[in-house]
């Protein structure tokens, strides 16, 4: 508690072995959040068997985390059934926002079709594989948190908090992804437009007890 922090400006995107744990070591990094979240884990958990559940968990995962990776993004979080990119770099808000379209195709081209091919009764039952989005950018504060043998990195800031915080919305209809009106302003055309149209759509409404504007789509970028 006494020891004073030891705080650097990051270029990368530091792993856990680049901050040290116990001497207050953090980085500072200007980066835009990505956290993606299955939508009905808790149904999944409640109505189907554990294996079949695992498979729906991990096939989700692996292609958010995939699709975040090619594009440019570094995995340093999961949590049960969420991920987290990272984005850094002069391309982050638009690299950002083209994995969640990116995410929200393949989530209903790709594994749900090869899921309800393989566990058919997930289709009988009416679960749909779908996952939400919420992007946020600003600045971070990493630091190493834990013991050691068993230790992770944390982002403390606004980015990652309005981040996980938008990836929690549930709302009806296609709306899948959702981003900070920030990382709207920093989009490039091809990750606003589509055929000369607006992919996003403002919002306001209350955040994570914070009262803001934000963005909303329903579209999908086919990979």
């Amino acid at each position: 508690m006494s020891t004073p922090w030891t705080i650097r400006n990051g270029n990368v995107v530091p792993g856990t072995d680049d901050v040290k744990l116990y001497s207050n070591d953090a980085v500072k990094l200007d980066a835009v959040y990505l956290y993606a979240d299955l939508l009905g884990s808790t149904k999944l958990a409640r109505e189907f068997r554990p294996e079949t559940a695992g498979k729906v968990i991990r096939a989700s995962l692996r292609t958010a985390s995939t699709i975040i990776k090619r594009l440019g993004g570094e995995i340093r979080s999961y949590d049960g059934d969420r991920v987290m990119g990272i984005f850094i770099g002069d391309w982050k808000n638009s690299n950002a926002a083209q994995a969640a379209l990116q995410i929200n195709y393949a989530m209903q081209e790709i594994v749900q079709p090869g899921l309800y091919s393989k566990l058919p009764h997930l289709e009988r039952d009416g679960f749909e594989p779908r996952m939400c989005v919420g992007i946020a950018s600003g600045e971070a504060f990493i630091a190493r948190a834990g013991v050691r043998d068993s230790s992770d990195l944390v982002s403390i800031g606004r980015a990652p908090n309005v981040a996980a915080k938008l990836s929690d919305i549930r709302e009806t209809g296609r709306y899948r992804t959702y981003i900070t009106a920030d990382v709207y302003k920093m989009l490039n055309e091809r990750s606003k437009l589509s055929n000369g149209k607006d992919m996003w759509e403002a919002r306001s409404d209350d955040v994570g007890g914070e009262h803001m504007t934000f963005y909303r789509s329903s579209y999908r970028w086919a990979i």
